[in-house]
Formats: structure tokens, sequence, C-alpha cells
């Protein structure tokens, strides 16, 4: 078994380690396509040597040749570590700084088998969401970290460790970026050669940034949705005999089982591959599974009438659940379901994102390897069966959203009747859950000691209440929601690998939690350093106009597709105090239709660390807020002015609305002003 300080020793080269391959018995990322020429496969295998002496590629390359053309991608399987792959706890770390002792505690939590989706091929989740592209890459990264200081700064390009340089104790340690190409350059066929080729990757949103903490990453924000759901178009908070229909249970996915019964409602949820069904039931999110349609129909009557909170996996095509709840309601008149969404991993829907109700799960996978133009259009027919069974649903009374999966837009790109009339580009018959029922979400992680997380979820609780308790009306809910998360999580047992919680909360929560934990380390009320992080997915970090931009209407077609927010956030948590942080392209909803930014901070109990916590979490937010600002949100006009009130420093350009639309038609029809 090879130990922490052998991993980070570099890559083992006298001798080279034996070739296991990989596991059969791990669940695995589904073979690629990325049609490569012979001159390209050349390519690949010369780019991958790269990291190997000369002496060492007669040996190298027929194996790397062999897991091209097998796997459509050069893992690297023979440097894939013994170690269980694990948060250890951050002392254990061989390094001679916290700061990337915590980078590296984050990276193995994120390829720990009970967090990540396909570790043994660096997937973290969303079916191709990397943390490296090679076990190789892997190794290098834990050996510079292992021997930086803080004058140094990883730089890490798609994957590929640029190397160690010079830098200021202030710098951030790592400055990440993945798949940063050219726009004209950004599409998914190019996507799947460069990713073959070894030279871009696609790092999700905080899988290649290190971030991800499991399907809890999730939960909250799904929590939230679905009771706002509730809220806003069922007329109320009590979900109790409310079903809830939606399907996924991979990475992110995973989160619904338990967030639909702590919010109390029967939640059902339709996984066609058995892995990550088993998974989540064996790791306690999900109380029961079946395989029969029809004892799926019968519970969930039986939930239903007896108002029992249930999550219930059906081992199954969600198209057939939706066809059966249709077939249901038009025999009997009953509609069995209150609301609905999708969680598959639509981003990626031709190479295992998404699988078609027409094949099993086994013949689909052979048809994506074999003839990826026919799968693709045989997932095209199955998401126009999966919409129109929606549609025919929700003319009855059901309560559809899109979960920012990219769903409606692949539904629309097949021909499904997805359109709203008169809607912009980014507008579909059903809303965007970041536009129409909730707002976003950031989280902290901690050590591995499962009282250190206690002790921060009642700082976090305590800091949320003292604000509660002057807030406004308008923002109360949102505390109070928070508050009651957080003091009742414990209890939903939701942290997989390592120790860490999912909370939402604004500048002034965000700010006095961190502030409050960083004292907590201080005093020793928290055993070690704590690394705060966030989703990408947020209200600066994130410019994405089918999700989280969806709403910001000062661009061309009612759709924003500037990216200068995300990058500034990234390029403003670096200087004003990140230890480290990341730019992507692509997350949630695809290669080429977002760019993300995002960061980690380590709370180590110092003066500094309370210092760049202040600094860099209020640009954090104040930046997107100062956005949304400029585009005409009334909310976001009233926040930032709060914010300058409260802080001399912040001057923010604010906009004068055109008050008489006369003034315009006069303009645009010639008429000379008088």
């Amino acid at each position: 078994m090879s130990s922490l300080k052998e991993i980070c020793s570099g890559l083992p080269l006298d001798p080279l380690p034996p070739n296991r391959g990989r596991d059969p018995n791990v669940p695995h990322a589904p073979v690629r396509t990325p049609n490569l020429t012979a001159e390209e496969e050349r390519l690949a295998l010369r780019n991958a040597l790269r990291y190997f002496p000369p002496s060492h590629h007669a040996t190298l390359a027929p194996e790397f040749a062999q897991e091209l053309r097998q796997y459509g991608h050069i893992y690297m399987y023979r440097f894939r570590p013994e170690v269980r792959m694990r948060a250890f706890p951050i002392d254990q770390y061989p390094c001679r700084t916290r700061q990337a002792a915590s980078l590296m505690l984050m990276i193995m939590n994120n390829l720990d088998p009970a967090v990540a989706q396909f570790p043994q091929e660096l997937v973290t989740y969303g079916g191709n969401g990397q943390v490296f592209s090679n076990w190789a890459q892997f190794r290098l990264v834990m050996n510079y970290l292992s021997e930086m200081t803080e004058e140094q700064t990883l730089v890490m390009y798609s994957g590929h460790p640029m190397g160690l340089f010079p830098s200021l104790p202030s710098s951030p340690r790592a400055v990440i970026t993945n798949g940063m190409v050219i726009p004209n350059y950004s599409s998914r066929d190019q996507y799947e050669k460069m990713f073959a080729l070894g030279v871009s990757m696609y790092g999700q949103m905080t899988a290649g940034s290190y971030c991800y903490i499991g399907p809890q990453g999730i939960v909250h924000g799904t929590l939230l949705t679905v009771l706002n759901a509730g809220r806003r178009y069922l007329g109320s908070g009590d979900l109790r005999g409310r079903v809830f229909v939606t399907s996924g249970l991979g990475g992110m996915s995973g989160a619904q089982a338990k967030a639909a019964v702590i919010a109390g409602c029967v939640g059902v949820i339709a996984e066609v591959d058995e892995a990550p069904l088993r998974k989540r039931h064996e790791q306690g999110w999900l109380m029961e599974v079946t395989s029969s349609m029809d004892r799926c129909i019968k519970r969930i009557r039986e939930a239903r009438s007896s108002k029992t909170a249930l999550s219930l996996g059906y081992h199954g095509n969600i198209v057939d659940l939706w066809e059966r709840l249709l077939l249901e309601y038009e025999r009997t008149g009953e509609l069995l379901v209150d609301l609905g969404s999708d969680q598959t991993s639509l981003h990626n829907p031709y190479n295992g994102g998404y699988y078609p109700v027409q094949l099993s799960f086994r013949q689909a996978g052979q048809l994506m390897a074999t003839d990826p133009d026919r799968f693709r259009a045989v997932i095209q027919e199955s998401l126009r069966r999966h919409i129109k069974a929606i549609n025919k649903l929700s003319d009855a009374g059901l309560f559809f959203w899109d979960y920012g999966n990219a769903f409606l837009l692949e539904a629309q790109r097949a021909g499904a009747e997805v359109e709203k009339v008169g809607g912009g580009a980014t507008e579909f018959r059903y809303p965007s859950y970041v536009q129409h029922i909730m707002g976003s979400d950031g989280f902290f992680s901690s050590s591995r000691d499962p009282d250190d997380i206690a002790v921060t979820d009642d700082i976090a609780a305590t800091v949320l209440e003292e604000i509660s308790a002057h807030a406004s009306d308008c923002i109360k809910q949102q505390y109070d929601d928070n508050i009651c998360w957080i003091r009742e999580e414990g209890k939903h047992k939701t942290v997989v690998g390592s120790q860490a919680r999912i909370l939402y909360s604004d500048q002034r929560g965000r700010v006095g939690i961190a502030l409050a934990v960083n004292r907590a380390v201080a005093d020793g009320r928290v055993s070690a350093p704590v690394v705060i992080s966030r989703d990408h997915h947020d209200v600066s970090g994130t410019d994405s106009p089918f999700r989280e931009t969806s709403n910001v209407y000062d661009a061309t077609s009612l759709c924003v597709v500037l990216a200068d927010m995300a990058v500034q956030n990234f390029v403003g948590d670096a200087f004003r105090g990140a230890t480290w942080v990341a730019l992507h392209n692509g997350g949630g909803v695809g290669w080429g239709e977002v760019v993300n930014g995002g960061f980690g901070l380590l709370l180590d109990g110092s003066e500094e660390a309370a210092k760049r916590a202040g600094l860099m979490l209020s640009w954090d937010v104040s930046n997107g807020v100062a956005r949304r600002c400029w585009s005409g949100n009334s909310n976001a006009l009233e926040t930032i002015q709060r914010s300058m009130e409260e802080n001399r420093q912040l001057r923010v350009t604010m906009p004068f609305p055109v008050q008489d639309e006369l003034v315009l038609d006069r303009a645009l029809q010639g008429e000379l002003a008088r």
C-alpha cells in the first residue's frame, strides 16, 4: 500500500510500478469517441510520453496506445497509486505550508471513491468532470505541493502542472484554468479531440478546482429549490403528500433523494445505472429501491395518501416513468405528481450523460462506442418523448422546472416542443430554477473530525440568527430557511468523504461566518484549519446564459453571452487573498456554454486569514451584485446601495433607467430632438 510520502515523491520511474490496468469491479467512465485521425493518434501518444524520460518510452508507448484505442483517452492507469484515496487530516500531508496541504486534502477528497463518480478515470461528477487528465499529472501536482513554499505558486493548465513559479506570500498558492479555448474552437467535437490529445480538460465547476464535497454540495440548494417551488407554485411550504419526480443519482444529482425527504415530500428518482443507485442506497441517501414500475406507482400512491416522506429510487429510465405517470392520469384522472425536474448530465448527452429510453443501459453503452451518429439520433428521439410526456402532465397541473443541467437546451436542439412563445434565446416553456425559484449556494468544509463540523454548524447558525433578528422581511425567509437547514442537517447524515457542510448566505452572512470560524480555529474550538470555498454556481462566479445569468437582459437577443463577470471574479479573488483560484470553460450546462470562476480559502486562525476572508468574500459577492445592478435588477440596485452606505470605499457606477419608452420610439423613428 502506497503512503502519502510515496505519492508526494513524484513519478515512480526506477523501477516503474506494475501496470495493474483498471479495476473491473468499480464503475468506469464511458468509452470516449474522439474520432482521431492516424496522425492525431500519433500526436496524442507523443504528448503523453512527454511526462517520461525516453528510456521508458518503449515500455509505456504500447500500453498508452492501447488505452487510447480502447477507452478513447490515455489515463495512465499504471501510475494510479495504491493508497486509499481520501482526505487525510491536514497535518498528515508531507509539505512545507498548510496552504499547500489544504489543496492536497481537497484533491484527494475529490478522488475518494465514496465521493467521485469514476475515480479511476479521475472523474469527480457529471460523467466527464475531471480533476486531472491522467495519473502522471496527479503525482506531479502532489509532488509540487509537497515542496511548495509560501513564495511560490503552482500554475495549472487544464490538468497539466506547468510548474512552481516565484510569487509573494499574499499570492494564491495555485492558479487553475480549465478548458480556456479560443471561442471559435470551443465546440463539443473539438473538445473530445483536445481531451484525447491531452491538451485541454473539462473541469466541470468544482472537480477541476478541487472543491467538490460529494452530493451534499447540492443537497441544500435542492432542498431550498423544492421548498420554494412548493411555496410559489403549490401555495404552501408544507410538502407532505406532495410528489416530486426527477432523475439522476450520480454525483450532484445524488442529492435529490435526501433533499426530498428533508423537505417532507415523496421523492421519486429514476436512475438507469444500478451502480450509483445502489451506492446512494447503501450510503443511506435513498430509502427504497425498486426496478418494478408497478411497485413504484403503488409506493407513490401509498406515501402520497399517508403523507409520508419517502425517497424512492426507480431502477429504470425516466422517460418510462413519465410516460407511465401520464398513462395513470389518462386512465384514472389522478395526477400522481406535483413537482418535476431532471438532473441527468445533459451537458454531456452523447457520452454517457443521458441514456435513451429505447435501449437498455448496456445496449446504450455499446451503441455509444460503436456508432456515435446513430446514438445521437436515438438520444434526440428519447428527448422528444421525454418532453412530450412532461408537456401533457404540465397541462394537467404538474409544475416542472429546468435544474440548470442543459435539459431544455438539449431538448430544444433535439426538436422537442419546449419553446416559449415570444421568448428570447434563453427562455423556454419551463423556468430555470435559478431565475424563478431560488438564488445561489456556497459551502465551507472542515477537517475529518465530526466534532469540528458540529462546532462550525453551531457557529454558522448563531451568526445567521443574529443577522436574521434584524433582517428585512424580504430576506428573512432566506435566513430562516438556512438556519433551519444548519440546525437540522446533522440528523440527516449527508457527509460523504471529508467532513464538510454546504450552506448558502448573502455577503454579510458569508463574511460573518468565515470570521467566526477563523476565530474558532484560533482559540482551539475547532481542532484544525478550515477550508472554505463555493460552487462556481454563484452570484458572481458564473456567466451562464442558460442558467445563472439567464435573467440578465442587457445584451443581444435578451441573452447575456458575456464572460467579464466570471473573469473579473477569478482575478479579483486572486489578489484579495484566495488560497487558490480557478477559471473554467464549461460546467453544469456544458463546454462552450458557460465560464466559471471559483476559489478556495484556508482559515488557519491567523489575523491574515481574517483580513483575506473579509476582503475577498465581500468582493466575491459585490462583483456580481454590481453587474446585476447595472443590468437593471432592482433588488441588486437596493443591495449595492446598502453596501456602499456600509463601506465608503465601495463606489459603483449606478444605472439611469429609461423612464419614457417613447423617447426610444421617437429616436428610432428619426425624430429630431426639440
